[in-house]
């Protein structure tokens, strides 16, 4: 017998309509998720385009490695970000002149003919998009890419003006390779059809921000490329596209919460989430007292170095600190068999992290399931996408625990 025939809530996205996430198990609408998040936003379908996706509709989003779509999505969880580049895919309405640009040049990644190809020449060499920002706050930019193939264009440059000085970037999109030169951090990520997202986070200096886009090397250098939808968000890491035609716009954050649910009232029970690591600090799951920022059971991505679990309630806050080493970009595997008040175990991907026996003693009181996020009264606005969400209305045992989390 599988361990999943032995759950009680088996949440693999798939199934859905405006305001509903359906579980897999049980199928008698007892497990389902309500799903919020007001306005549009977009996901990677499973053709692997970009696509709008309504109001309240959960989005499962299907990643891409190495180019190549994956069949099985993630629920796409993601905090409210701002795309500040008033014309995210309009060029001609970008600052710098010389840059020559052929609108509608060729289809970009949401599958529509309305990509556009941009020629510098050895004394006009970008294009730019000034935005407001603020000192100290820290920014992703990003833009889609794609060589033209019928010139000898291997690298685009993106630079930032910070409100106070400089940085750049420069991306091979022929060996994906990249060399930076200010960024925090920098990233290229291989779609299908060629295209590339690329870009990088940094700190604001000032207020006046400026994203260059250069269809080549750098300064002086002659080049084509193609490019599609830039964008300029506050935050550590790049979120979903969000589409501008004249001004900013704000996708709002989504939410999924199971609450007053009748699958387990007590201990023992067992919670199990698998997700890929899109942010640190973050939050992958969280047994809640909606009405109360004071009751939760957490699981939370403390820093790239450690992980801790959390239990709260009105008179106890007892925190327990792992040292686990993990990166954005990684996929965990996490279950918490929460045995007693005062015990539980905590595995990560096939390993025993976490067994306290004996720790503070806190009576079940958390009645509410909630995805990707801390909780509902006093929300943080942190997200993370989930792929995989089960619960067992029992304590696994060692070995069960070992066998569900093992990549």
């Amino acid at each position: 017998m599988s361990l999943y025939d032995k759950a009680s809530l088996i949440q693999i996205p798939s199934g859905y309509k405006a305001g509903t996430l359906y579980s897999v198990i049980p199928n008698s609408g007892a497990g389902d998720f309500t799903h919020t998040r007001s306005g549009v936003a977009t996901r990677v379908n499973p053709q692997g385009l970009i696509e709008d996706v309504a109001s309240n509709v959960p989005r499962l989003d299907y990643p891409f490695i190495d180019g190549v779509v994956e069949d099985c999505p993630s629920l796409l969880l993601e905090p409210q970000r701002t795309n500040s580049t008033t014309y995210s895919e309009d060029f001609n309405s970008w600052g710098d002149g010389g840059v020559t640009i052929t609108p509608n040049a060729i289809v970009s990644p949401d599958g529509t003919l309305n990509a556009s190809k941009l020629v510098s020449t050895t004394n006009n060499w970008r294009k730019s998009s000034v935005f407001s920002g603020s000192a100290g706050v820290t920014y992703t930019i990003s833009i889609y890419a794609k060589l033209d193939t019928s010139t000898s264009t291997t690298t685009t440059r993106l630079e930032v003006y910070n409100g106070a000085g400089s940085m750049a970037a420069a991306y091979n999109l022929s060996n994906e390779t990249i060399s930076n030169g200010g960024f925090t951090s920098v990233f290229i990520e291989r779609l299908q059809n060629d295209w590339y997202r690329i870009g990088g986070t940094y700190t604001a200096g000032g207020t006046n921000n400026i994203l260059y886009v250069y269809p080549s090397s750098g300064y002086g250098v002659a080049g084509t490329m193609y490019f599609w939808g830039a964008q300029q968000e506050a935050g550590s890491y790049p979120t979903s596209y969000i589409p501008t035609s004249g001004s900013s716009v704000t996708r709002l954050v989504d939410s999924s919460h199971l609450l007053s649910h009748s699958l387990f009232t007590d201990y023992p029970f067992t919670v199990y989430a698998k997700a890929e690591v899109k942010a640190i600090p973050n939050d992958f799951f969280s047994l809640v007292d909606n009405t109360s920022s004071e009751k939760y059971l957490l699981f939370q991505l403390s820093s790239a170095t450690q992980i801790s679990v959390h239990r709260r309630n009105s008179i106890t806050n007892d925190s327990d600190y792992y040292d686990f080493s993990y990166s954005i970009g990684d996929t965990l595997k996490v279950a918490i068999s929460y045995i007693s008040a005062t015990s539980y175990k905590l595995y990560i991907n096939g390993t025993q992290i976490g067994n306290v026996t004996s720790g503070s003693s806190l009576p079940f009181a958390y009645p509410d399931i909630i995805l990707g996020q801390q909780r509902v009264t006093s929300d943080t606005g942190r997200r993370n996408p989930i792929s995989e969400f089960l619960v067992f209305s029992e304590a696994l045992s060692d070995s069960e625990l070992q066998t569900l989390t093992t990549l």
